[in-house]
C-alpha cells in the first residue's frame, strides 16, 4: 500500500504533515532565529535522578556557511518550563540570554586561525582564542513562584561555536568540550552549535508523501521496521547544524514538592515545554564593537513547542501562527483538530485502518492521565494543554537498549513519555493518528524509512554530536549514508 497514492489529499492537509518543527509555522518560517526545531525531556540513564531538557533552535544550519556563522540571537529571551501541579501554567522556567562580543572588529570573519600568526582556536578565552573575534557568552536564570535566581555562577558561560574547520580549530572535541559547564545544585548546562539529531526523509515527505518504494512507499516491511541502526532512506537533516541550548537538573528541582516519587505516583510526572520570545520593539546597533539589541517592551512568544506531534500532524495551517504563540492552557480551542484528525482521514482513503472519531486516545498527549501518568486520577488530567509530559518515576532505559519506537515498542521510557533524541517521533506519531493507542488492528508500521539520526548520540551529556565541520560539510542526498543498504537503490524511487 502506497502512501504516494494520496497527493492530492495531502495538501488538503497541508504540507507540514511529517515535519518536525523546521519551518514548520508561517510565523517561524519568517523568524528564523525564533524556530524551534525540537524539544526533549528525558531522564538521564547514567544520571537517574536527573531530567534532561534539550531546546534546539535554527534549522537547516549549512556548516559552511560563514563569516559570521550561527550565533544565536540577543534578541531572543529562549525558555524552558515546566508545569509540576498539574494545570498547565509553568511553575518552573529556566530562561537564556546570550550576548554577542565581537572581539576584532577589523577582521573579516568571526574565526581565524593556523595562519598569518594567529593560532588555531583551541579555548574559549585566555591562550588559544587568539581567533576568536566572535564570542558569545549567556546566563541561565531560574523562575520559580518564590522568586528568580541567577544560576549562572561567576564565570563567564560561553557558546560554542560552528565547527569552522580543521585549520582553525584543528581539536573541535576538545574546544567543544570547555562548553559543557556544572552550576549549583547539580545543574549542567551547554549551549553551542551541534549536529542536527533529526532525522526524517523530508524530500519524500515534502513531494506530497511519495516515500520510497525500495521502503515500501510509507508502510515499512517487516525487517527495516524493526531495525534501530539502519536507515533506508535518506536523512534530509544529514551534514545540517542547529543551535541547541541543554540542561541537566536534579528531579527534586522540577517537583512540586521538591521530593522524586515512584512512577505511580501523580507527583512524579511534569509537562514541559520550550517557547522563544522577541520584545515588542527591537532596535539593532554596535556600541564599541559589541552587537547590542536593545529592546523594549514586555516580550512576545513567537513560538512553543511541546509534543513534536500537535502543530505539526494535528493542527491545521490556518491555526498555526495562533497555536504558536499561545499559552497552552489555551489549547481547547484546537480540541477539534485532536479528535478528528485530517490525517487519520488520509490514511483511511488508502484502506489503511483507521480509528473512528472522536479520538480520545489522543487526549493522553494533552492531558495528565495513563499510561504516562498511571498515578493520576481524573482530577489530576488538568486542561487541553500541548505539553511533553515526562513521568519521572520511570527508571531511564539504558542508552544502548532504548527502542526508537519508544513507548509503542514497548520502552516506556521513550515518546510519548518525554522524547529522547533517538526516539522516531515521525513513525511514531504517524501509527499513533492511525489508532494505535486504540487497539491493536490500527497497528500499521507507518514509516519513512529514516530510523536513526546521522550524526551519533552521545550517551553522555551533551548527548547531542558536535557539529559538522564546515570545510569538509557534505550534503549527499539520496546517496548518503543509509541508502547504501540498497547501493543506491533509494535515488529517485
Amino acid at each position: 500500500m502506497k502512501l504516494r497514492a494520496i497527493a492530492m489529499l495531502a495538501m488538503l492537509g497541508g504540507a507540514q504533515l511529517f515535519a518536525s518543527s523546521h519551518r514548520e509555522a508561517p510565523i517561524t518560517a519568517l523568524d528564523q532565529k525564533a524556530d524551534i526545531t525540537d524539544w526533549y525531556a528525558f531522564v538521564d540513564p547514567s544520571n537517574p535522578d536527573h531530567v534532561v531538557m534539550i531546546l534546539n533552535v535554527d534549522p537547516f544550519l549549512e556548516p559552511a556557511n560563514g563569516p559570521n556563522y550561527f550565533p544565536f540571537d540577543p534578541g531572543i529571551l529562549y525558555e524552558m518550563k515546566v508545569d509540576n501541579n498539574h494545570d498547565g501554567i509553568p511553575d518552573v522556567t529556566f530562561q537564556f540570554r546570550f550576548t554577542t562580543e565581537i572581539l576584532a572588529p577589523s577582521v573579516f570573519t568571526g574565526y581565524v586561525g593556523g595562519i598569518a600568526g594567529i593560532p588555531p582556536i583551541t579555548a574559549m578565552s585566555g591562550p588559544g582564542a587568539a581567533g576568536l573575534n566572535l564570542r558569545q557568552h549567556y546566563t541561565v536564570t531560574m523562575v520559580t513562584k518564590n522568586g528568580t535566581q541567577d544560576l549562572t555562577g561567576p564565570n563567564p558561560l560561553y557558546a560554542i561555536p560552528a565547527n569552522v574547520g580543521p585549520r582553525t580549530m584543528p581539536d573541535y572535541n576538545s574546544l567543544r568540550a570547555q562548553g559543557i559547564y556544572s552550576l549549583a545544585n547539580g545543574i549542567q548546562v551547554f549551549a553551542g552549535t551541534v549536529a542536527d539529531p533529526f532525522f526524517i526523509d523530508l524530500g519524500a515527505a515534502f513531494d506530497s508523501l511519495n516515500f520510497r518504494e525500495v521502503v515500501g512507499g510509507g508502510v515499512l516491511p517487516p525487517y527495516f521496521a524493526a531495525n534501530d541502526q539502519q536507515n533506508y532512506a535518506p536523512n534530509t537533516l544529514a551534514g545540517f547544524d542547529v543551535n541547541s541550548i541543554v540542561l541537566e537538573v536534579p528531579i527534586s528541582m522540577l517537583t512540586s514538592d521538591g521530593k522524586t516519587h515512584a512512577a505511580t505516583d501523580a507527583g512524579a510526572v511534569i509537562g514541559t515545554y520550550g517557547t522563544t520570545s522577541r520584545q515588542n520593539t527591537i532596535v539593532l546597533q554596535n556600541a564599541a564593537g559589541v552587537y547590542a539589541p536593545q529592546g523594549s517592551g514586555t516580550f512576545t512568544q513567537i513560538q512553543r513547542l511541546g509534543n513534536p506531534l500537535i502543530n505539526e500532524l494535528i493542527i491545521g495551517t490556518g491555526s498555526k501562527d495562533k497555536f504558536s504563540t499561545d499559552v497552552p492552557t489555551n489549547d481547547a480551542q484546537f480540541a477539534n483538530f485532536v479528535l478528528d484528525p485530517l490525517l487519520a482521514h488520509l490514511f483511511g482513503s488508502l484502506g489503511i485502518p483507521v480509528a473512528p472519531p472522536p479520538r480520545t486516545d489522543l487526549l493522553i498527549l494533552v492531558q495528565y492521565q495513563a499510561p504516562i501518568c498511571p498515578g493520576c486520577k481524573a482530577s489530576d488530567a488538568g486542561p487541553v494543554a500541548d505539553l511533553l509530559r515526562l513521568n519521572t518515576g520511570i527508571p531511564p532505559t539504558p542508552f544502548a537498549s532504548a527502542n526508537r519506537m519508544g513507548f509503542l515498542g514497548g520502552d516506556i521510557a521513550g515518546f510519548p513519555n518525554g522524547r529522547r533524541l533517538n526516539d522516531d517521533v515521525v513513525d511514531i506519531a504517524a501509527r499513533v493518528v492511525a489508532g494505535i493507542l486504540v487497539s491493536s488492528q490500527y497497528n500499521t508500521p507507518i514509516g519513512d524509512g529514516v530510523n536513526v539520526p546521522s550524526a551519533p548520540i552521545s550517551p553522555n551529556f551533551p548527548f547531542v554530536a558536535p557539529a559538522y565541520s564546515g570545510r569538509d560539510s557534505v550534503h549527499s542526498g539520496p546517496g548518503q549514508m543509509g541508502c547504501n543498504f540498497f547501493g543506491g537503490l533509494c535515488i529517485g524511487n
